[in-house]
């Protein structure tokens, strides 16, 4: 057998033995053969490669081969990721395009089966994957735990089809994730006792640390849309081996700027410990999923990266199965052609279904909050009376959100949002976690009615529209994703929010916020195909009272 090697000179990062070192090390047929130690400390560092430990690859707006052109640059050699937003859409056939298409790339993707598909039972999806579908998924060796369980009142509640895929898991030896903000007490230790074992969704340090001690590992997330690494990062110092780091959802934009990278960064220049960081960027996921992605160890899968410093952290080359796969500022592979893959939408947009008639004095309202999933529930003074039309207020940020079902073709759910702060004009996108519906915002009914329609026309996508002047991002596979450069989605995606922010929208990221304006597994209200809906106390709930 012809062998192909190479040799990589540096210090090497060890985090599980916490010892740096000058060494050379040998990779032959993809795996290390050799470490040998050098006297001298020259050169740059290698270290173990960066995982994200939870990341939907659909939120990136990239099929998966463009995201892991991206990603790479930024050092990340695996990602563990749950395929549900393309589940939602096209079930199990979105999901093997998935695979198929992360198969024809080096990085490493490691799929969960999605555990709630819909996201509720009170949601409309496109599909539904129910206990007979996860239970055979989840036997299969490329499916490596079973996604976020957000139905928590399932699991609480010991509904018979949640019970069923949770058993289906333990009993093939998969972990569970966990999808839980807020929960705490008796409740919370319920639904950690089924079994469930990660959380990426605490937003304060007393919420992780209470399930730290029920035995949860706490993933500290740092995305587009919820930025919690500030928060949470202090974690590091006494629970350094039940952390791991993730983005849940990014951009293309995040995505261009950097990765987990940006958290081993800002965590080791904020004091916490080098080792402690690097093992909860890369040795946690392997550990914690059974990974088949190597520890720098004699023996392991050649996957690590170079950097030039422990400061800056920034990649050099990054190695996957020993190929460099990113070096001298260049992506080491090439992109396969894919086939489209549009899901034909079953809605038409017809104008001028947008009114809405007051019908009582007081008035539910989503607060949006920026760089939160989270949002508020105001009930305000309707600002009309009884029988009269209720317009947009854009002088008191009061802006209409509008949904309209992708699966049906039914009249749009209309309903009002505060937070955006835009003056001008509407964006409308089909990316609505998790069921993906058309969800627009917008200060006038004839904007939101051109950005609706263009969605509609385009089979999916993202756009701005200020009255009848708009501009769009296509999205052809499933509505969710394009095979475009992910760098020139980037500037087509900075353009849009630059046309948004110019017309006053005070979000970072108006885009990915509007998306989880429908997640309702989230509290505390949001909308969905029925209307606004109370993530609390799980119910749909009317636009007055």
């Amino acid at each position: 057998m012809e062998i192909k090697g190479y040799s990589v000179k540096g210090n090497l990062v060890d985090p599980v033995g916490r010892v740096t070192k000058g060494v050379i090390i040998d990779v032959e047929n993809e795996i290390i053969r050799r470490i040998t130690k050098t006297d001298t400390s020259d050169g740059p560092y290698i270290i173990p490669g960066f995982i994200d430990s939870h990341v939907h690859i659909e939120s990136s707006m990239l099929i998966p081969s463009r995201f892991a052109e991206m990603a790479v640059v930024h050092g990340t050699i695996a990602v563990v990721t749950d395929p549900h937003e393309v589940a939602n859409v096209a079930g199990v056939e979105g999901i093997r395009f998935m695979q198929s298409n992360a198969l024809k790339v080096p990085l490493k993707f490691f799929f969960g089966v999605p555990s709630c598909v819909p996201a509720s039972p009170l949601e409309k999806s496109g599909a539904v994957l129910d206990s007979g579908v996860v239970s055979n998924l989840i036997q299969e060796d490329d499916f490596y735990f079973l996604a976020e369980m957000m139905n928590f009142p399932g699991v609480v509640n010991n509904d018979p089809d949640v019970m069923a895929k949770l058993s289906a898991s333990k009993n093939a030896g998969k972990p569970i994730d966990g999808h839980v903000p807020g929960l705490s007490g008796e409740l919370l230790k319920r639904y950690v006792q089924s079994g469930i074992t990660t959380d990426h969704e605490c937003s304060t340090l007393e919420e992780a640390e209470e399930k730290i001690k029920m035995g949860m590992k706490i993933l500290i997330r740092e995305g587009s849309a919820a930025k919690n690494f500030e928060t949470l990062v202090p974690l590091l110092n006494d629970y350094p081996k039940q952390i791991m780091f993730c983005t849940d959802d990014c951009h293309p934009d995040y995505l261009q700027n950097g990765h987990i990278n940006k958290l081993v960064a800002r965590a080791v220049a904020k004091g916490y410990d080098l080792y402690d960081t690097l093992y909860a960027s890369s040795i946690s996921p392997i550990e914690h999923y059974k990974l088949p992605v190597g520890k720098l160890r004699v023996g392991d899968k050649a996957d690590f990266i170079v950097v030039n410093n422990l400061k800056d952290f920034e990649v050099l080359e990054t190695h996957v199965n020993g190929v460099r796969v990113f070096a001298n500022h260049k992506v080491l592979f090439k992109q396969p052609k894919e086939n489209l893959q549009p899901f034909a939408f079953r809605t038409i947009h017809q104008k001028g279904n947008l009114n809405v008639i007051s019908s009582a004095s007081k008035l539910n309202v989503i607060e949006a909050l920026d760089g939160e999933l989270l949002t508020n529930r105001l009930i305000i003074d309707s600002p009309v009376k009884r029988g009269e039309v209720l317009n947009t207020d854009t002088g008191k940020d009061l802006l209409k959100i509008v949904l309209l079902d992708r699966y049906n073709n039914t009249h749009p759910k209309v309903a009002f949002i505060k937070g955006f702060g835009l003056k001008h004009g509407a964006l409308a996108v089909s990316i609505a976690h998790d069921s993906h519906h058309i969800v627009s915002v917008g200060c006038d009914d004839d904007s939101i009615d051109n950005a609706l329609e263009w969605v509609v026309k385009n089979r999916g996508g993202m756009c701005y529209f200020n009255g009848g002047n708009g501009d769009g991002i296509d999205l052809p596979f499933f509505g969710l994703m394009t095979n475009e450069d992910g760098n020139q989605v980037t500037l087509k995606y900075n353009k849009l929010n630059f046309k948004i922010h110019q017309a006053g929208c005070i979000l970072k990221s108006p885009f990915m916020t509007a998306s989880f304006m429908a997640l309702t597994v989230i509290p505390s209200i949001k909308i969905n195909h029925n209307g606004l809906f109370d993530s609390l106390n799980f119910k749909s709930i009317t636009l007055f009272q």
